[in-house]
């Protein structure tokens, strides 16, 4: 990996991992074109980027955490579904890191959000409840949905928008705890998955970890304010069919050349 390969992808992360659009997905179809194979220490690597995503939420939401006590056990509620499985099921979810997963994943996300919007037309864009009102019981069912988004191109952020859609979140509000379960779920799959690849993450690899690392960290500060804005006015239509088209073109130019 060179230096500008550790750029592209922390950027590709602090840009993707809090729109529905699969921040995964995208950093393994970054790694296909930039010719970087798809190791075990590598993809350590694409998850442990993430955290500086992550470290962006924490900066920008830490008065709101600090004040809210009930907020953190509702994170807490919400991260369990997704956290049993991914202990129980590592070794297979990790199976499914590919091209293929991933683009087949993308398009069927972008068909889901298609067809949530349809059945929500008539209602005003940013109609429904704070994160506030959220009950615990509600709090678990968005970790549910959360639990679906393991299979790469899935889309975490994707998986619990529409949760918290579901129960009846506005859209600001389901975005904003979508950043804030990202919390718990990104920095133990981390953690874990540096613990589960120390002895196969070589010196250089540390450095390029915290290049991309400190990237993500800026380009997340920016893309989550930015994001908050948009579905406050808008509907998840361009990224649904942003997801088709990206699906699309990589089902049948990149999933079928030679690894």
């Amino acid at each position: 990996m060179t230096l500008f390969d550790a750029l592209i992808l922390g950027a590709l992360e602090g840009v993707t991992e809090f729109l529905p659009i699969s921040s995964t997905g995208h950093l393994i179809l970054a790694s296909q074109l930039l010719g970087l194979q798809q190791t075990a220490a590598h993809k350590a690597f694409e998850v442990s980027i993430q955290l500086g995503s992550i470290l962006a939420v924490l900066f920008l939401y830490a008065k709101r955490l600090m004040q809210d006590k009930m907020l953190w056990l509702k994170i807490g509620v919400a991260f369990l579904p997704a956290g049993a499985l991914g202990f129980l099921f590592y070794k297979q979810i990790k199976a499914l890191f590919g091209v293929e997963t991933v683009s087949i994943m993308l398009i069927a996300g972008g068909i889901v959000f298609l067809l949530f919007e349809y059945l929500r037309r008539d209602k005003p864009i940013d109609s429904g409840k704070d994160v506030s009102e959220l009950t615990v019981k509600e709090a678990f069912t968005i970790g549910v949905f959360q639990s679906l988004s393991m299979i790469p191109g899935t889309s975490r952020s994707g998986a619990t928008l529409i949760g918290g859609l579901v129960i009846g979140l506005s859209r600001k509000s389901a975005a904003e705890f979508s950043f804030l379960l990202a919390i718990p779920t990104m920095i133990i799959a981390t953690a874990y998955d540096l613990l589960k690849h120390r002895n196969e993450m070589v010196v250089d690899d540390y450095f390029m970890l915290s290049v991309a690392f400190i990237t993500a960290f800026v380009f997340a500060l920016a893309t989550v304010k930015l994001f908050v804005t948009f579905v406050s006015r808008h509907t998840f239509t361009p990224f649904a069919i942003y997801r088709i088209v990206v699906g699309v073109i990589f089902f049948y130019f990149v999933a079928t050349l030679p690894a």
